[in-house]
C-alpha cells in the first residue's frame, strides 16, 4: 500500500512511518527533518521527503526569532507547509496528516489520487483542549491558549478526514462530546522504544523518590504535584527532568531539578526513582509513562494522560495508579499507595520488569502493526 505521511516536526508519526515501511509498505514521509535525522530514527532513506529547502526562511525566523516571533509566524507556518505538501505530494492510497497541519494537502490527495485520510490528533478534540487552557487563566495563571485560527484549521481537518487517529479513551470521549460520530475515531496507544527503555534496578532512596519527565507547566498539573509532594512531609523526594515553562520550579529541599537531557538518557534519570507521577490537565497519550512503565516504575497519573489506554493495553492490573484530574488529595494518595506498592514489589537491588510478556505490546512495532490492520480494513470496505 502507498502510504503518505505529513508532518512538520518528528512526533509520534516518524516512528509510524518507520514501522509501516519495515511491514512492506511503500511510505512517503514530508517533513522539514533533514534525511539524516529522520534515517537515525530508523527511517528508510528512500522514504524521505524534505520540505526544509522551501521552508527554511520560516523555520529560522521561528527557531532564532525568540517565543513572540514563533507565535505571529505559527499560522503562516502552516498554511505554506500545508500548500507546499499538496504541491509535492506523490500518489498515495492512504493520507496520514497531522491535526492543525494537513487541510489542502488532505484534500489534494483524496481529489487527485482517492486516497483514504487519516488525521492524526494527539490531544483531547480542540474545543476540549481550548476549554480546559481557558479555565486556566481564568484562575489567573500564564498559561497559553488555543487561537481562533488554530481551531478553524482543527476543525477543518476533522470535517475532512475519514478516520481521525487519537492514542487514548479521554481523547475519544472529547469528540464524542463535541458530536463527532464514534465510527470515525481510531484509537490507537502509541508506543516506546524497548530497546532503549529497558527494566531498571531498583534503587536505594531514603526517602523514596518520584520522577516527574516532561515540561514545568500547569498545563502538566506541575502546581498539584508540588502540593502533593509537599502534603507528605518530606517521605517522598521529587525529581524534575525537562524544560522548565510557565510554572515555577519549588525551592524545597526534597526538589531536583535537571534540565531536559537526551531521550537515551532518560533511563538513567528513571532509575533513580521508585515511581513515575504525571498530575497532567490534558494531555493525549503521555509518551513518557509508557517509557516509565519499560523501565519498570509504576506510573501515578490521571484520568487525563491516557493511563488507562496503558494498563488496558498491557493487562496491567496493578502497578498503573489512575487518579482524577485537578485533585491533589486523590494524588497524595496515589503516589503514597504506589511508593508502597513499588518497595513491596521490587525490593532494592532487583531488575524491575513490571510488564512481563506484555513487554511487546508497549512496543512501535505492535503501534505500527494495529495502524496496518487498521489500513487493511478501511481500503477492503
Amino acid at each position: 500500500m502507498k502510504i503518505a505521511i505529513a508532518t512538520t516536526g518528528r512526533f509520534h508519526v516518524l516512528d509510524l512511518a518507520r514501522e509501516l515501511a519495515a511491514l512492506g509498505h511503500e511510505v512517503a514521509f514530508y517533513s522539514i527533518l533533514p534525511r539524516s535525522r529522520t534515517a537515525r530514527f530508523g527511517l528508510p532513506v528512500a522514504a524521505h521527503r524534505g520540505l526544509l529547502p522551501w521552508l527554511l526562511p520560516l523555520v529560522a525566523a521561528q527557531r532564532y526569532g525568540g517565543k513572540g516571533v514563533r507565535r505571529q509566524l505559527a499560522p503562516l507556518m502552516l498554511a505554506a507547509a500545508d500548500r507546499l505538501i499538496a504541491i509535492k505530494l506523490e500518489a498515495c492510497d492512504v493520507f496520514i496528516g497531522m491535526s492543525g497541519l494537513c487541510i489542502e494537502s488532505a484534500r489534494a490527495a483524496r481529489n487527485r489520487y482517492g486516497a483514504k485520510v487519516f488525521i492524526e490528533r494527539g490531544s483531547r478534540h480542540v474545543l476540549s483542549q481550548q476549554a480546559i487552557l481557558d479555565e486556566l487563566r481564568d484562575r489567573g495563571l500564564p498559561s497559553e491558549t488555543v487561537t481562533s485560527q488554530y481551531i478553524e484549521r482543527e476543525l477543518a481537518g476533522y470535517s475532512l478526514a475519514d478516520q481521525v487517529a487519537i492514542p487514548s479513551l479521554h481523547v475519544a470521549q472529547s469528540f464524542l462530546e463535541q458530536g463527532f460520530p464514534v465510527s470515525k475515531l481510531f484509537r490507537n496507544p502509541y508506543g516506546v522504544d524497548l530497546d532503549m527503555f529497558m527494566p531498571t534496578v531498583a534503587p536505594a532512596n531514603e526517602p523514596p523518590r518520584a520522577i516527574y519527565t516532561g515540561a514545568w507547566s500547569y498545563r502538566k498539573g506541575c502546581g498539584l504535584l508540588v502540593e502533593a509532594v509537599a502534603r507528605l512531609d518530606g517521605a517522598v523526594q521529587l525529581l524534575h527532568v525537562g524544560a522548565v515553562a510557565d510554572a515555577p520550579l519549588p525551592l524545597q529541599s526534597w526538589f531536583q531539578h535537571q534540565d531536559a537531557v537526551a531521550q537515551w538518557q532518560l533511563p538513567t534519570w528513571y532509575g533513580r526513582a521508585q515511581v513515575f507521577v504525571l498530575a497532567s490537565r490534558e494531555e493525549g497519550l503521555s509518551l513518557v509513562q509508557a517509557q516509565a512503565l519499560a523501565c519498570g516504575l509504576p506510573v501515578v497519573c490521571t484520568d487525563r494522560t491516557g493511563g488507562d489506554d496503558l494498563a488496558e493495553l498491557t493487562g496491567l492490573k496493578e502497578g498503573i495508579f489512575v487518579v482524577p484530574h485537578d485533585d491533589p488529595d486523590a494524588l497524595v494518595n496515589g503516589i503514597r499507595q504506589a511508593v508502597d506498592w513499588a518497595q513491596s514489589r521490587f525490593p532494592v537491588g532487583v531488575a524491575r520488569n513490571l510488564l512481563g510478556e506484555a513487554r511487546s505490546r508497549l512496543s512501535w512495532r505492535a503501534y505500527g502493526e494495529r495502524y496496518s490492520s487498521k489500513l487493511a480494513a478501511m481500503r477492503s470496505r
